[in-house]
């Protein structure tokens, strides 16, 4: 078996830690997923490059990429390299010119940036043995999910954020936080008012 086994996004899923996402990648070759914690911010991010959506200002991510194309950086992979005590760690490979370094980051930045520079991502062989699992998102969704969420979810001014009866108090002050932060202002005077709604 090669060590290095290619990824691919297949879900993201509400945590029940306060404002932690659960990032599911599925192997490329197998029917193996592996879930890796992740925050709200960084959700976020992913969602809203795979659904192909620009935020109005660019958020830190965007910033980034920004940043390394001026310099004439190319990320060419993402490799998920250790897991210590269920925290994963990550590192990012990158290209300029005829010169390779590599960058350590945090799983789901080098994730994020995966997306937007569309190169693949990879674990180790004995990584993915030690924390992957066989099937559906099921038991994600059992462990770490009181239900499955869509990304879209994560997408602000998406449809689905039309239903904000249907979040709890703890989880409308999460996206009340990250609407503020992205500065989108019509969002989060909608869901400030539901809050204001509940707690009168």
């Amino acid at each position: 078996m090669s060590d290095k086994i290619a990824l691919d996004i297949v879900s993201i899923l509400p945590a029940h830690s306060h404002g932690a996402y659960t990032l599911v990648l599925g192997e490329q070759k197998g029917n193996r997923k592996l879930p890796v914690l992740i925050g709200a911010f960084e959700a976020q991010a992913i969602a809203m490059e795979i659904e192909g959506m620009k935020p109005s200002r660019p958020l830190t991510h965007d910033l980034f990429v920004q940043a390394m194309q001026a310099m004439d950086v190319e990320v060419e992979e993402v490799m998920i390299t250790d897991l210590q005590e269920g925290i994963f760690f990550s590192r990012i490979r990158c290209k300029r010119g005829f010169d390779s370094f590599e960058l350590d980051s945090r799983t789901s930045d080098a994730i994020a940036l995966a997306t937007k520079f569309k190169c693949p991502i990879y674990v180790t062989a004995k990584i993915m043995d030690e924390a992957a699992y066989d099937g559906d998102d099921s038991e994600v969704e059992s462990a770490d999910s009181p239900g499955r969420m869509a990304h879209e979810e994560l997408i602000p001014g998406s449809k689905s954020h039309a239903g904000l009866e249907s979040y709890s108090i703890e989880e409308l002050e999460a996206m009340l936080e990250e609407s503020i932060r992205d500065e989108d202002y019509t969002r989060a005077a909608k869901i400030r008012d539901e809050i204001k709604k509940r707690t009168a």
